[in-house]
Order: structure tokens, then C-alpha cells, then sequence
């Protein structure tokens, strides 16, 4: 398919580079370049393989891993900018989400702001919680300080892209001895996962119904879980006991997006298609972590109707983010 749209694909800046490098030790010298590179093989495969626009984001955990407060603030407006001036070369080819310095909610909310109303970014991408103060102290966004940057979110009306990260080996004992739970294999789902659904449980949406929420990798395993979830020993008749009025399945379906990044399985596309709607599943990479060959023919050739390879190839990325391609 021509015209493609991908929208969690990675870069990095010289001051989050090497949080990279965990993820690809072995091939380094091949991962290296392509995080930093923007407009020579990045663009080259995208014209190889049929992908129009890509939308930048910050590689993993980088920001949200500073914490100290000042230079996450610091680091995240340092990338916007660099983004923001690879975007000007080629505004037909890119966009970009927005990194943010979310151990403080108001700093964050205000990068928000102006990545949106001045660099023209279409959205922000968070690698998961953030660690404040100290490197042990976590923070999750479904806590009531958050509350207001995420009126911000609503009020600005663009999405906000939940994006994996490991949890830290102080908070994981149950992977000790497994480190290759670690990372795409499973902790970077299950970690998402769990942070996906504390917003729901927290009554987030509820406060802020125009929120929208993307989460790669064809949902983090949530889509294949809903109806267990809402449905658990249901002959007992014991109600979920959270702050959220209707059920996970509800908010999921009305305020969550998917995209197709790092997991190529067509098996687990037609699921995310048939609990979430064609409408609500996107195309992507995870672009340099995956090949873009890889994605892009199995995304080509997987059996499903072409209206819904049209949608999740590219119309439904262009509706969400309001983009303009050429």
C-alpha cells in the first residue's frame, strides 16, 4: 500500500541517546545512526516501502526517566525544538509528538502548549511513569495531580500517546532471574498495560471525555482481555470498586487507539479490529527498534478487507491528527 502513515517512530538527541543502547547492544553501530538520523535512511525507507509521513517521537524512557525535575524540563524542550526544526525541513514527510517533562504537571502541560500552538506539533508521546526526585520515586498520571494537565490535553484536543517503558528493578522482584522478560518481550506490555488501566479505573475520563489515547503494539495486550476484565466471575455480581462510572470495555472502545507498532501478527490485528472498530487501529512501525520492511510487508500483504487497509494504513492517522500530507 502507498500512502502509509507510521506514528511511533524514534529519534533521539545526543542527551538521551545511550538510554537506547540497552535495547540494542549488539547492533549499536546499525541503531546508533538511525536514531540520529532523520532525513538520509529514515527517508529512504519510507520512499522504499510506501510510507508518506512519519510522526516523530523521543526515544525511551529518556525524559521520564530525569529526576531531576529542572533538567527534565530541560531535556524535553531541547528535543522539541531539534524536532521541531527537522520537521521544518520536511513538513511534507514529518510531524511531531511532543516530549514532556512529566514529573512536573504544570511544566508539562505548559511544553504541551506551545509544542502544539507554536512548533505545530499533533500530539504528545510519554514513555510511561515518571521517576521524580529520586531515582526510586515513580509516579503514575492517573494520580489528582495530574488532573489538570490533562484538561490541558483535552482543551487542546490532541492525542496523547502512552509509550512503554521497563519498570525499575527496585518495583520488578517477580522478573528477577528473567531478565528476558524484560523490554518488548513482556514487561514493556505489562508495565503499559497497567498504567493504561489506572487511568480508566481512576474516573479520568469521566472528568475529561474528550481525551484520546493511543497505545502501540496493537493495545499492549488489553484488546484480547476486555471482556475477562469487565466480566470476571460474573455470576457474583461484584462490581468493579473504582472511581470510573461504566466499564473498562467502555472507556477502551471510546477513547483508545491502537497502532500496529513491533507487533506484526495478523492474528492480533483482526482482534484489535474486532473489539475496537477498523476505525481505531493504526499503522506503524516502532521504527529503528523494527525493520521497516518487515512491518510494511506484513502490513501490504496481511488478509484484510483493503477498505480497512485504507483506514488503518492511513485515513484513520490523517483524521486523529489532523495531518496534511502532500
Amino acid at each position: 500500500m502507498q500512502g502509509k502513515i507510521a506514528l511511533e517512530e524514534h529519534f533521539a538527541i545526543d542527551a538521551t541517546l545511550e538510554d537506547s543502547r540497552v535495547f540494542g547492544a549488539h547492533v549499536w553501530e546499525l541503531l546508533r545512526p538511525r536514531l540520529l538520523d532523520i532525513h538520509d535512511t529514515r527517508l529512504r525507507e519510507m520512499d522504499r516501502h510506501g510510507i508518506d509521513m512519519m510522526i516523530l517521537s523521543l526515544n525511551a524512557p529518556a525524559v521520564q526517566a530525569i529526576h531531576d525535575v529542572k533538567r527534565a524540563v530541560a531535556v524535553a524542550r531541547a528535543a522539541n525544538d531539534a524536532l521541531a526544526e527537522n520537521i521544518r525541513r520536511r513538513p511534507d514527510r514529518f510531524a511531531g509528538f511532543a516530549a514532556l517533562p512529566m514529573q512536573d504537571p504544570e511544566a508539562a502541560a505548559a511544553e504541551l502548549v506551545r509544542c502544539v500552538r507554536e512548533l505545530g506539533f499533533v500530539g504528545a508521546l510519554v514513555n510511561g511513569f515518571s521517576q521524580v526526585g529520586s531515582p526510586d520515586n515513580v509516579v503514575y498520571y492517573d494520580l489528582p495531580q495530574y488532573r489538570p494537565f490533562w484538561r490541558t490535553v483535552e482543551a487542546l484536543d490532541v492525542p496523547f500517546y502512552l509509550h512503554p517503558r521497563n519498570p525499575l528493578p527496585t518495583w520488578a522482584r517477580q522478573y528477577e532471574g528473567h531478565d528476558w522478560l524484560f523490554g518488548p518481550n513482556w514487561a514493556f506490555h505489562a508495565e503499559t498495560a497497567v498504567h493504561a488501566l489506572r487511568l480508566v479505573g481512576s474516573g479520568l475520563f469521566d472528568e475529561c471525555p474528550g481525551l484520546k489515547i493511543v497505545l502501540g503494539h496493537l493495545g499492549e495486550g488489553i484488546p484480547v482481555y476486555l471482556w475477562r476484565i469487565d466480566g470476571r466471575n460474573g455470576w457474583m455480581k461484584a462490581p468493579h470498586k473504582y472511581a470510573a462510572k461504566e466499564g473498562v470495555g467502555y472507556y477502551f472502545r471510546r477513547h483508545f487507539h491502537l497502532t500496529t507498532s513491533g507487533n506484526f501478527s495478523t492474528p492480533a490485528l483482526i482482534n484489535a479490529v474486532t473489539e475496537m472498530g477498523a476505525d481505531r487501529v493504526m499503522f506503524s512501525v516502532d521504527w529503528p527498534f523494527e525493520a521497516i520492511e518487515e512491518g510494511a510487508e506484513w502490513f501490504d500483504n496481511a488478509a484484510i478487507e483493503a477498505s480497512d487497509r485504507a483506514k488503518i494504513g492511513r485515513v484513520n492517522a490523517v483524521n486523529l491528527f489532523k495531518l496534511k500530507p502532500h
